[in-house]
């Protein structure tokens, strides 16, 4: 009688040791997981809680609520981001910093919206705000730092925003399908991109948003070194 009752425990133990600890961070993750599949509607303490394979009512031991859990979310994607060292140059900093968060929100673009709508949920967002002003402020004055941060926000985010809204994947070579597809006969100018760059494999959403951030530093760059000249 004794032989089945010890087997059963050895089958529970055994099954509890194969199955990770369900943690907040875990949670977190698995939420991750359901809103790169099915964008930030689909999450929800029970599509989490399948991700997982638990039941919706144990993930309240470790997540208060669904808002909570949202604004969890917010900070997972800005803990991704490089944060800048305002003890380097700033310019190198800055360019580091606008790729990383171009890769992170390109991989979770359900972040995007998320970062300033539930930012002031703890201080993971305004920390890094503060890493950004602090690296600009080895350049600028304040007036200035606070331009350029609006202006690189301005930029990243924008671009970010509309790369991953495309009908496409960018670099699949899906750009040249849809211009293609479009009456390019009544659209001469479109046509001469499409013809002398797009079907050249040339074209690239990466090199672009690298051409624009760089002229934007460049012009950041000239205000800094003006302002030292007239300092000086």
């Amino acid at each position: 009688m004794s032989v089945p009752y010890v087997c059963m425990n050895m089958k529970t133990a055994a099954s509890d040791i194969a199955k990770p600890r369900l943690s907040a961070k875990r949670i977190i993750a698995a939420a991750a997981a359901v809103a790169d599949r099915g964008g930030l509607d689909a999450v929800s303490m029970r599509t989490v809680a399948k991700q997982l394979g638990v039941e919706a009512m144990s993930l309240y031991y470790h997540v208060k609520n669904k808002e909570a859990l949202l604004n969890a979310l917010a900070n997972w994607v800005v803990v991704q981001f490089y944060v800048p060292d305002s003890t380097k140059n700033w310019r190198e900093e800055m360019h580091r910093s606008a790729a990383s968060r171009r890769a992170v929100l390109t991989a979770h673009p359900w972040g995007i919206g998320m970062i300033e709508s539930r930012g002031t949920a703890g201080m993971v967002v305004p920390r890094h705000h503060d890493a950004i002003l602090g690296c600009l402020y080895s350049a600028f004055d304040v007036r200035m730092a606070a331009h350029a941060f609006s202006l690189l926000d301005a930029y990243i985010y924008g671009f970010i925003l509309t790369e991953v809204n495309l009908p496409f994947a960018p670099g699949e070579g899906h750009e040249t399908e849809m211009a293609v597809a479009l009456d390019l006969d009544a659209l001469p100018n479109m046509r001469r991109m499409v013809t002398e760059l797009m079907v050249t494999g040339e074209y690239s959403y990466t090199a672009e948003f690298e051409i624009g951030l760089d002229l934007i530093l460049d012009g950041l760059e000239r205000f800094a070194h003006e302002g030292i000249a007239q300092s000086g």
